[in-house]
C-alpha cells in the first residue's frame, strides 16, 4: 500500500504545482489582454464621437488665385467638442501636407457639434484650369472635399 501511495503523492504534488504556474501565466495574459481591449475600446469611442463635414460649395469659387488662399468651411457633425486650431487639422491638398492653416470659428467661442471652422490655406499654387482634391483629418475623422479651379 505504501508502495503506491508515495508515488501517487509525488504525481500529485508536481500537478499542483504545475497547475499554479500556468494558472499564473493565464491570468497575467488575461489582465495584459483586458487592459488593451480597455484601452482601444476608448480610442474607438472617441472616434466614433468625432464627425465632420465639408459643407463648402464646390461649384463656389473656393480659391483666391490672388493671393494663394483656399478657404473652406467644415461642420463638427459628431457628439464632442472638437480642437479649432491649426494644430489639431491635418490639411492636405493635391498630396501636399499644408502647414499654412489659418483657422477661426465662425459661429461661437470653440467647436462644440453643429459649429462651423472656417480654413484658410495660404502660400497654395494650384494650377487652373483643373480639379483638386483637400483632405481634412480631424482626431481620426476624415473628410475629401474635391473642387474645381476655372
Amino acid at each position: 500500500m505504501a508502495d503506491i501511495s508515495v508515488p501517487s503523492l509525488i504525481l500529485f504534488i508536481a500537478s499542483i504545482v504545475v497547475a499554479a504556474g500556468v494558472s499564473g501565466v493565464l491570468i497575467d495574459t488575461v489582465t495584459g489582454i483586458s487592459n488593451s481591449v480597455d484601452q482601444r475600446g476608448g480610442d474607438v469611442s472617441t472616434e466614433i464621437r468625432t464627425d465632420i463635414e465639408v459643407i463648402s460649395d464646390a461649384d463656389a469659387s473656393v480659391y483666391n488665385e490672388t493671393s494663394d488662399t483656399l478657404t473652406v468651411y467644415v461642420k463638427n457633425t459628431g457628439l464632442r467638442t472638437l480642437p479649432a486650431t491649426s494644430g489639431g487639422f491635418d490639411i492636405i491638398v493635391d498630396a501636399q501636407y499644408q502647414t499654412d492653416v489659418t483657422t477661426s470659428v465662425v459661429d461661437g467661442a470653440e467647436w462644440r457639434p453643429s459649429n462651423v471652422v472656417r480654413l484658410e490655406i495660404t502660400n497654395l499654387d494650384l494650377t487652373s484650369p483643373d480639379d483638386h482634391r483637400l483632405k481634412v483629418v480631424v482626431d481620426g475623422d476624415e473628410e475629401v472635399f474635391e473642387f474645381y479651379v476655372s
